[in-house]
């Protein structure tokens, strides 16, 4: 498998559903700002889509496909069982879990947004609401389950496509709304739970022929299963630690009047770098790396995991200092139109410079993990997330009323990088990786490479200060100018010096 072919066939895919998430954002931006009724949906959308994270973003395959690759490669018919049962298991849990959060839509609210509560017109819409989308949860989960099949089989491509479907029924949701004169956050939220069913719909297509799933309640939980599931609740908690941290954040910025709304913004902002550097490089590697595990093929475990890390580092590290540049640019150019003011586009870039810190430590544990799930230890990156939560909660709480939502990425960045130094003590520990010669003579010409681009990315800022005024309506062509005359010379930097080449970029 070539690491940078795979991985540029998922991020493709993955970067066109950010994009087309972006133009989302910015229409939501422009429709509703950072309004009563932004906030009221953002905690009706996060909700449901925490928890696809959480599963689909790593998890589940981290549960998943070790398992399933170990059968499959003893016998297909075997594997095909262990799928079966996990599938009508998933079915079950899911379906009484919305059931459930449907009833109790009201006290969930309550767990994640409690400072809505002092205002019961808002409570009362995001509980509406969050009845509305929660039923995403149990189509993209499932979703995610063949998503995880497919990836067994290194078949990316389909997986990281249906995202996309996403995007495009909100974005038709929205101008829907605007041309029939109806409400636009009830819309978007019925809008949610379709584009959940529609990928489920999808994947189907695409994995029937590798795996055919029966729907039956007659399910045999033997060994493999119940071990299975003991991987899986750890698992949840420590592939998706950088998302646990955003709900945390957002529980306590809900006391904050539009705080809510900057978080999700500037989240949505870093998250394309996190998707193709963080996650497409993970999914990618997983089941390759866990083949690899199994045979002993201990040269094959080093070179896939340097190569991992590698570009993963290549991507984030320049994307963190750009965004710690740019913020204000970016957050303009991206959302300053409409009912979105200046103020929210000076807080949500403050948000966002604070969680472009953390970027590069939101990436490489998407990579460490890998090293710890792929040998069948989920225990001890789940610990370890555990320490981290919990030193983002007790920062957070300390200095919220001192520093109001500021605070919330501060303590996640710090949280993701404590995090990151304790997953790498415990793998030199476990002489589970050392860096190969090829990572010792690339690593510092990569940074040489983001000096450069730094150095051009702050002198063409300085040229094109005057054209990001609020009122100015070009400029997103100026700041998309500067994206690509600061990446062109990361680029050409990285080709000459030998940090990357591009005959390194293969797509298949």
């Amino acid at each position: 498998m070539n690491l940078i072919a795979s991985t540029s066939t998922f991020g493709f895919f993955t970067l066109i559903s950010r994009i087309l998430g972006y133009v989302r954002d910015i229409l939501i931006a422009i429709f509703l700002g950072t309004s009563f009724f932004a906030d009221a949906f953002f905690v009706a959308f996060r909700l449901p889509n925490t928890f696809r994270r959480l599963f689909a973003e790593g998890a589940f395959n981290a549960a998943f496909i070790p398992s399933y690759a170990s059968e499959l490669a003893q016998d297909k018919e075997q594997a095909d069982h262990f799928a079966r049962n996990v599938f009508n298991l998933l079915f079950i849990i899911l379906l009484f879990f919305v059931l459930v959060a449907e009833i109790f839509m009201p006290q969930l609210i309550y767990l994640i947004a409690p400072g809505f509560y002092k205002d019961p017109q808002k409570l009362e819409l995001a509980v509406d609401l969050s009845r509305i989308t929660f039923p995403f949860l149990f189509f993209v989960c499932l979703a995610s389950f063949f998503a995880a099949i497919l990836n067994s089989y290194n078949k990316f491509a389909a997986a990281a496509a249906a995202p996309i479907i996403l995007n495009v029924i909100l974005i038709g949701s929205l101008f829907l709304s605007q041309r029939l004169n109806i409400s636009d956050v009830t819309t978007l939220s019925y809008a949610v739970s379709f584009a959940g069913l529609l990928q489920l719909l999808i994947l189907l297509f695409f994995v029937r022929k590798n795996f055919k799933p029966i729907l039956t309640l007659k399910i045999k939980i033997d060994e493999k299963i119940k071990f299975f599931f003991h991987k899986l609740l750890p698992s949840i908690f420590s592939s998706g630690v950088t998302q646990i941290n955003i709900l945390v954040g957002t529980i306590i910025a809900s006391f904050q009047a539009g705080a809510v709304s900057y978080l999700y913004y500037a989240d949505r902002v870093y998250q394309i770098n996190l998707a193709v550097a963080g996650i497409a490089v993970g999914t990618v590697m997983l089941p390759e790396l866990s083949r690899h595990v199994k045979n002993n093929s201990f040269e094959q475990i080093t070179n896939l995991q340097n190569r991992a890390l590698e570009l993963c580092l290549f991507l984030t590290i320049p994307a963190a200092v750009a965004l710690v540049l740019a913020s204000e640019e970016v957050i303009s150019a991206l959302f300053g139109y409409g009912s979105f003011d200046i103020q929210s586009v000076n807080n949500t870039a403050i948000a966002l410079t604070f969680f472009a810190f953390g970027v590069p430590a939101f990436s490489i544990l998407k990579i460490f993990s890998n090293f710890f799930f792929a040998r069948n230890n989920t225990k001890l990156p789940f610990y370890l997330s555990v320490i981290s939560v919990i030193l983002n909660i007790t920062i957070s709480v300390s200095f919220f009323n001192k520093l109001g939502f500021v605070i919330i990425p501060i303590a996640t960045s710090i949280s993701s990088w404590i995090n990151v130094f304790l997953h790498f003590y415990f793998i030199k520990k476990g002489n589970l990786h050392h860096f190969d010669k090829t990572f010792v003579y690339k690593f510092p010409r990569m940074i040489l490479s983001v000096v450069v681009m730094a150095v051009v990315l702050y002198l063409l800022l300085g040229f094109f200060s005057d054209k990001f005024n609020y009122s100015e309506n070009w400029k997103f062509i100026y700041l998309f100018i500067i994206v690509i005359i600061s990446l062109f010379s990361y680029f050409l930097i990285s080709n000459f010096s030998g940090a990357f080449k591009f005959k390194d970029i293969k797509l298949k």
